[in-house]
């Protein structure tokens, strides 16, 4: 799963060293014979001569083969999470606000999505519902030139809780926002103005987004000036909604295709997602099972 910006692991340098030192190791085995079985062991003596040399020679043989493989492989992985760090370190320096370790865990669920072809993390985006409807809690990043394109406020559903999130749900008519991480699909005008639809990727968590009409649209309730003057945004019926003034603009930039990944420290979710915990694939199983907050029961 190496669709974060990244070199192909073949273009790893101590790996390619380790590659070019066993063929090395296997020219000078030719050379000297080394690789050559002992031809004649028509006498006793020459057998018990050469039989031990023979044998010592394959099993240092072996062991130079094993340790090579053992090398390439344990080299390649470090690549992939040298370059994480690497991509984490520069988009902290973009979104310090954003919590690195919630950042990994989007960057990783994403990762995964796109291994799967579930869709296009070149854009990314975080909602980070364990923070306060009043401080803006989306970000929308560009993982190709590392670059954060909006940091924005962010309502969450009226029964998920007051000025923070504590309750979320899968259910249709719960009024709750969901978790876990969503595909942008395409754009409409509806109630709500210019909209966009979201697809839950996580069977029994989110998956009945497109059925709840769990979209990204403007709000009037979603601004500084609402927040101030109620101590909290407005509240949806389970949509992440955006100030107006600039929904459209991130709509544009995050449709068809690109991921969303929505946060929460809730323990149930985060046990259950398979993004979260190697990148499983889906079963019957999780599909069937259905998925609330313990809060939201």
């Amino acid at each position: 799963m190496a669709r974060l910006p990244s070199e192909a692991p073949s273009a790893n340098p101590l790996a390619q060293d380790v590659i070019l030192s066993w063929q090395l190791i296997r020219y000078s085995m030719r050379e000297s014979g080394m690789n050559e079985a002992p031809r004649n062991f028509s006498t006793a003596g020459s057998k018990t001569h050469l039989m031990p040399r023979y044998r010592q020679r394959r099993s240092a043989i072996a062991w130079l083969f094993g340790l090579s493989c053992w090398l390439i492989l344990a080299v390649v992985p470090v690549e992939a999470s040298d370059t994480v760090a690497s991509l984490l370190a520069e988009l902290r320096s973009e979104a310090p606000r954003l919590s690195p370790q919630i950042l990994r865990m989007a960057l990783e669920a994403s990762d995964c999505a796109e291994d799967q072809d579930l869709g296009d993390n070149s854009i990314l985006t975080v909602i980070d519902y364990s923070l306060p409807s009043t401080e803006p809690r989306l970000w929308v990043l560009d993982l190709d030139s590392k670059e954060l394109l909006f940091r924005e406020l962010v309502s969450h559903g009226v029964n998920t809780g007051e000025n923070f999130a504590t309750r979320f749900s899968n259910r249709v008519g719960s009024r709750q926002s969901s978790l876990g991480l969503f595909r942008t699909e395409g754009t409409y005008y509806g109630r709500n103005g210019f909209s966009l639809r979201l697809e839950g990727l996580e069977p029994g968590i989110n998956h009945k987004a497109l059925e709840r009409t769990i979209v990204m649209h403007g709000a009037w309730y979603v601004s500084e000036e609402f927040a101030e003057e109620h101590g909290r945004l407005g509240r949806s019926w389970g949509c992440p909604a955006l100030d107006n003034d600039v929904a459209p603009e991130v709509i544009e930039t995050i449709k068809d295709g690109s991921l969303l990944f929505i946060y929460h420290p809730d323990q149930q979710w985060q046990q259950q997602s398979e993004f979260l915990n190697g990148c499983r694939d889906s079963t019957a199983s999780q599909s069937s099972r259905s998925f609330e907050s313990p809060a939201g029961r």
